[in-house]
């Protein structure tokens, strides 16, 4: 463990994009690596259950009177922006401590812990939001969207990643032998979190003592905002209390993570 240099100090923001720079210099050479994860897994997910599965669904109260298609699109997007939020904080996180240590050495220079995290998290946004686009923009081509609320939901996929990644990032940053727990978070937390928190049905249809499981899902609420701002049924004042939960998961989870990297980088 290494401790910040004194000296010279660098502002809060400017440290923060530093590391934003350093995420870009490395995506801009290996970005193929990650283009599968980037935008087309969510879109094959939308073939094969918008088009595959959802020609077998009709239209009706179940679906808010749309076809399967408009009504899966928004909530895969969804789906795909927490899968990678918790993907991107989890092993990539414990390798800045652990393996390539590169936090240590940037924490060497008058780059502080906080804007470490800070860096990592605005990355986190802007991969987010890039992915959200790409899926949007190819959704259109399936007649995926109803109307230009499809914008609005990239924004809800980036608020539902970083309600799942900031969250994550502050466990990975008190992870020292990662032995199967992040194995044990996608099987059965991020897996269940998919299936069950209504991307592919209504939880309606989820016995009512289990229910409370998906109230509590951050994708739940990803998802519900998401189809209120394209297929509408939702009050807005519940549209926001969905984006008000997102937001104290977002708060929490950066300060969890800024208190146990600060922990883990300077103590």
């Amino acid at each position: 463990m290494t401790a910040p240099a004194t000296g010279r100090v660098v502002g809060r923001w400017h440290g923060a994009w530093l590391r934003v720079e350093g995420h870009w210099t490395w995506y801009r050479r290996y970005w193929l690596a990650t283009l599968y994860s980037t935008g087309l897994q969510p879109v094959l997910f939308l073939a094969a259950m918008g088009l595959g599965f959802g020609s077998q669904v009709q239209a009706g109260p179940a679906t808010g009177g749309v076809s399967y298609l408009q009504y899966v699109a928004p909530a895969l997007l969804v789906a795909g922006s927490a899968q990678m939020g918790v993907g991107d904080s989890s092993y990539p996180v414990l390798s800045g401590f652990k393996w390539q240590k590169d936090y240590l050495a940037v924490t060497a220079t008058p780059v502080s812990p906080g804007q470490v995290l800070g860096g990592h998290l605005i990355w986190s946004t802007l991969k987010l939001t890039l992915a959200g686009s790409i899926y949007a923009l190819v959704a259109v081509f399936f007649g995926a969207w109803a109307n230009f609320g499809a914008l609005a939901v990239i924004l809800a996929g980036t608020l539902t990643g970083l309600a799942c990644s900031a969250p994550m990032a502050a466990l990975a940053a008190k992870t020292f032998d990662e032995g199967t727990r992040f194995g044990l978070i996608f099987r059965f937390v991020v897996i269940p979190m998919t299936l069950f928190s209504g991307t592919f049905f209504p939880i309606t249809q989820i016995p009512l003592y289990l229910r409370w499981l998906a109230w509590i899902s951050p994708l739940w609420h990803g998802t519900q905002l998401s189809r209120a701002v394209t297929l509408g049924g939702v009050g807005a004042w519940p549209a926001l209390g969905h984006a008000a939960y997102l937001a104290v998961l977002v708060l929490g989870g950066w300060a969890l993570a800024h208190r146990f990297f600060r922990q883990r980088l300077v103590n």
